[in-house]
């Protein structure tokens, strides 16, 4: 079957699905090619790799192979901690890290075209109108739409997991975790770039089937003002539902 050429604006960004195959955001390329890290791993035709930091303290790997459907995963040695995303994750915002990495381990290179939030997680989520309540252990937070959640586990040991999909549909369908010790820097960039309200570029076939009733989804083809312009003025007072399922194909 032949997959559709047509390219869309998505938001918001937690429905759009992982983007691999619909959009040139690099997670791995200005690794290797601006900061100096080496693939201590690599097969062909991108069915897995892993990079090294130049120190060796951090380990970045993508592997569409796997059959938990963890493709990607970060490791951080002494101390140790580790984040991984399933399949579907949106790569923007794993991007957002991984481009964020040399920062935190201190390599200041293009620190002004690779921005780096000094927000506090949580805040961001609020700012992005994520709702929270408190649980036994920590608080949850909420996506407007109720499609996307952030557990976060408070105490001694604060973790971060990240639960996302529509009306139970596998293919919607994603995961992030973040494990004790995991930088708040590095949380805060998986929140700051998934609650970003621009939109994503994606082929329409990439979209999961049952998330493009509950997304804002205009064609590139859009004519007069523009796509942008056209999708921005679709989302304002746009009536948000928790679970909802308006039409919203532009």
């Amino acid at each position: 079957m032949n997959r559709s050429p047509e390219l869309v604006l998505v938001s918001p960004r937690h429905l759009a699905g992982s983007g691999l195959g619909s959009t040139e955001v690099d997670a791995l390329g200005p690794l290797l090619h601006h900061f100096g890290w080496t693939a201590v791993e690599q097969l062909p035709d991108g069915r897995r790799a892993v990079l090294a930091s130049p120190g060796g303290e951090v380990l970045v790997a993508f592997d569409p192979l796997r059959q938990d459907g963890l493709w990607w995963t970060i490791s951080h040695h002494e101390p140790f901690w580790q984040a991984q995303f399933s399949r579907q994750t949106p790569v923007e915002a794993i991007a957002a890290i991984t481009q964020a990495l040399p920062q935190v381990l201190g390599d200041g290179r293009y620190a002004d075209r690779i921005p780096v939030t000094d927000q506090a997680t949580a805040t961001i989520a609020r700012a992005g109108g994520w709702t929270v309540q408190g649980t036994a252990h920590g608080a949850t937070w909420t996506s407007p739409d109720g499609h996307c959640t952030a557990e976060h586990t408070g105490g001694p040991e604060p973790v971060w997991h990240f639960e996302h999909s529509v009306l139970d549909g596998f293919n919607t369908h994603w995961s992030a975790d973040f494990t004790v010790d995991t930088p708040e820097r590095v949380t805060a960039q998986f929140m700051a770039r998934l609650t970003d309200d621009r939109p994503v570029l994606r082929r329409i076939d990439d979209v999961p089937v049952l998330a493009r009733h509950a997304a804002v989804i205009t064609a590139l083809s859009t004519a007069g003002l523009g796509a942008h312009t056209v999708h921005a003025a679709a989302q304002v007072g746009r009536d948000v539902s928790p679970r909802g399922t308006s039409p919203s194909r532009r």
